[in-house]
C-alpha cells in the first residue's frame, strides 16, 4: 500500500498486478501514466482528461484560473508516451457532461507514441452509457479476467437486468 508515493505495507503473498477503473476524473488514465511499473490494467470511461477542455468551474475548483503552466501539467495526454500496462478507454460520443474529444485527445497521444491499447465508443450514448451500460459492464469484467488472470472469458456472455419485483 502507498501513501503519499511511500510504500507503507508490503504483503509478499498479495499477487502484485493492480487494477484500476475510473469515470470522468480520469484518474485512471492518469495513474497508469505516472506510475507505470505500478498499474498494470485499467479502464478509464468518459475521461475529463485535460481540465482545460471542460467546465471552467471544475478546473478552477482545484487549480485556480486556467493557465497553461497550472493545466498542462495535470493533461493525460503529455504523459501518454508512459503508458506500460494494458488500457481501456470508453466514452459516448453524445456525453453532455465531460466531452468526447477529451478521450480522442489521449487517443491521438497514444497513437503518436505507438503505445497498444484498447476503446471503445458509444456512438448514441451519454455520460453513463445509458442502454450500454450492461455491455460496458460485461467488457470491463472481460478486460480485468483476460489481462490480469490471462483467462479467456465466455463469449459475448450476455448480462441483464434483474426482473422487478412486486411487493
Amino acid at each position: 500500500v502507498y501513501v503519499d508515493g511511500k510504500l507503507t505495507i508490503q504483503q509478499p503473498a498479495v499477487d502484485p498486478v493492480y487494477q484500476l477503473i475510473g469515470t470522468a476524473v480520469a484518474a485512471t488514465a492518469a495513474a497508469m501514466f505516472r506510475y507505470p511499473d505500478f498499474f498494470k490494467v485499467g479502464i478509464a470511461e468518459s475521461g475529463n482528461h485535460d481540465n482545460r477542455n471542460y467546465e471552467d468551474d471544475w478546473g478552477e475548483r482545484y487549480n485556480g484560473l486556467v493557465e497553461n503552466a497550472n493545466y498542462g501539467a495535470q493533461a493525460n495526454q503529455n504523459y501518454a508516451q508512459n503508458l506500460k500496462g494494458k488500457l481501456m478507454l470508453a466514452h459516448g460520443m453524445m456525453d453532455n457532461n465531460v466531452p468526447p474529444y477529451n478521450t480522442l485527445l489521449v487517443v491521438e497521444a497514444l497513437q503518436k507514441a505507438n503505445k497498444d491499447f484498447d476503446l471503445v465508443i458509444f456512438p448514441n450514448s451519454a455520460h453513463g452509457f445509458g442502454q450500454y451500460s450492461y455491455y460496458m459492464m460485461r467488457r470491463r469484467w472481460d478486460y480485468f479476467v483476460k489481462n490480469l488472470r490471462g483467462i479467456n472469458p465466455p463469449k459475448e456472455f450476455e448480462l441483464r437486468a434483474p426482473a422487478p419485483t412486486r411487493r
